[in-house]
């Protein structure tokens, strides 16, 4: 089968809409790292994926040659919407990303982190009451979103709102579900127009509060409009409750199958910030975010032409055998760990990753201490591009 776009001669490597397990996908990953290191699939109207991590670190790093103003996750948003930071390359996503670093410096951390620890002791007990629950649509769900709250000063009753909304349009978006994915993103917008009329009219300090910073900043010398204010909040209010359920259901198989590590674990929870970054580089949970190239760019013999999208594979990349000794293996304290991807590269990497590190440690501290032991109960459901991983996970458990 070929690509029916003439800029895209080449045979399918893999189709991306194949239904996959919890582990085929990076044995099929693995596969194209040697064989296909510019792979392409005819899936979601054709792409090319970049496997090797050299050369996603590459491209993450060259924001002139590979843009994301075009394209910037496949499956893209079914409607054509862009919105900042996401989709601006710069010097025009620049005053988004400042305005959200300036509220995301390690003192407002230290002080949210006793909040999120008991917004996690709370959440965790209806999990636990169950005995049986799936850990990614419960706490997995419901936990991320307090953290969000807390992080952009949301009132606590939209705070199962926005869970509730947030998973909807996620799967609504993996199906391709336009006229849901609209319903649900109206009522996000709706929450991030009501976040910024409240700001106006009582703004918070910059420091402390995202829809302030945003208002403060200014690009080409005029304050950012109010449309691309509203879009960066509604981006940031779905962002990070996207990735945490599904990292978070990979940690939960995993020290299911090594319940030697889980007790290690819960024995001496010092270990759980490096066990964490393993975690994160074992099971990323993206590897949908794309580029187009702004000129034609070989790589590999492969000429990509401007207009195809590009997906930057990181879950691959943190695999790449090449960079990571037993990539598929669990090695706490892996010396290279800090070269690991789970959070991108370059002007786009995650803006709030420092918080998810915070949020997620705080997580799985959590689950540790309140359980004896855990295992799953059940089938395990994957996600579909442009995620990777499990996004159910039925879990039993022993309280403590």
């Amino acid at each position: 089968m070929t690509h029916s776009d003439s800029r895209c001669p080449f045979a399918e490597d893999f189709d991306a809409t194949a239904a996959e397990t919890f582990d085929g996908a990076h044995e099929n990953y693995r596969r194209l790292r040697d064989e296909a290191p510019v792979a392409f699939s005819s899936g979601y109207g054709g792409f090319y994926a970049l496997t090797r991590f050299e050369d996603v670190e590459k491209a993450a790093r060259d924001s002139t040659r590979f843009i994301s103003s075009v394209r910037a996750v496949v499956p893209s948003d079914p409607r054509g919407i862009r919105r900042p930071p996401l989709n601006f390359d710069a010097p025009a996503h620049s005053p988004f990303r400042r305005a959200l670093d300036r509220t995301l410096h390690h003192s407002r951390l230290e002080r949210l982190a006793p909040r999120l620890r008991a917004h996690a002791e709370r959440e965790i007990q209806p999990f636990l009451d169950a005995g049986t629950s799936d850990i990614c649509r419960s706490f997995g769900t419901i936990y991320p979103a307090f953290t969000a709250a807390e992080w952009l000063n949301l009132d606590r009753d939209e705070v199962y709102r926005l869970a509730s909304v947030s998973s909807d349009w996620v799967d609504a978006w993996r199906r391709q579900d336009g006229e849901t994915v609209t319903a649900r993103s109206n009522e996000m917008y709706d929450m991030a127009r009501a976040l910024v009329a409240d700001r106006r009219a009582n703004p918070r300090p910059v420091e402390t509060d995202p829809a302030s910073s945003l208002l403060a900043e200014e690009y080409e010398g005029a304050p950012l409009t109010e449309e691309l204010v509203v879009g960066a909040l509604r981006q940031s209010l779905v962002v990070g409750l996207v990735a945490p359920p599904i990292l978070l259901g990979g940690i939960c198989i995993h020290l299911s199958r090594d319940q030697e590590l889980q007790s290690r674990l819960r024995a001496d929870p010092s270990l759980i910030p490096a066990a964490l970054e393993e975690f994160i580089r074992l099971y990323t949970p993206y590897r949908g975010f794309a580029r187009t190239v702004s000129e034609p760019v070989e790589v590999h013999g492969r000429l990509i032409e401007p207009g195809v999208p590009v997906t930057l594979v990181y879950a691959s990349a943190n695999r790449d055998e090449r960079v990571f000794p037993e990539p598929d293996e669990f090695v706490l304290d892996r010396p290279n760990i800090s070269r690991h991807m789970g959070f991108g590269r370059g002007r786009h990497r995650c803006v709030g990753m420092a918080l998810a590190r915070l949020s997620l440690r705080i997580a799985l501290e959590v689950l540790l201490e309140r359980t004896q032991s855990f295992e799953v109960a059940g089938e395990i459901e994957t996600t579909r591009m442009p995620e990777l991983g499990a996004q159910s996970v039925p879990l039993r458990v022993v309280p403590a």
